[in-house]
């Protein structure tokens, strides 16, 4: 069942509302659901370029040479799911 609502719109966005249903041959109440569908779709989701940004931010941490010895990182690794098991840790490990 459909509803009647009222939204307050600048100039800008009727101009692009009334653009979009003229171009798409739809009524501007079915641009209007439509785009709020695609929108809801995407919340939480990456843009193309938020996911670009990121992709370059991991090459670049990949490329750098490592902090500390793979053995003292593996060492770390096997104390903390060690803790986990029993309950977390006692003590901080530096």
């Amino acid at each position: 069942m459909a509803k009647k609502v009222t939204f307050t719109l600048d100039d800008q966005t009727i101009r692009r509302l009334q653009n979009a249903a003229e171009r798409t041959k739809k009524a501007k109440s079915q641009v209007v659901r439509e785009a709020i569908a695609d929108y809801h779709e995407r919340i939480g989701k990456l843009s193309e370029t938020e996911r670009l940004r990121l992709i370059k931010v991991m090459e670049e941490i990949l490329a750098s040479p490592p902090t500390r010895p793979q053995e003292e990182a593996d060492r770390e690794i096997a104390e903390i799911r060690a803790a986990r098991r029993h309950g977390g840790r006692r003590h901080r490990v530096e």
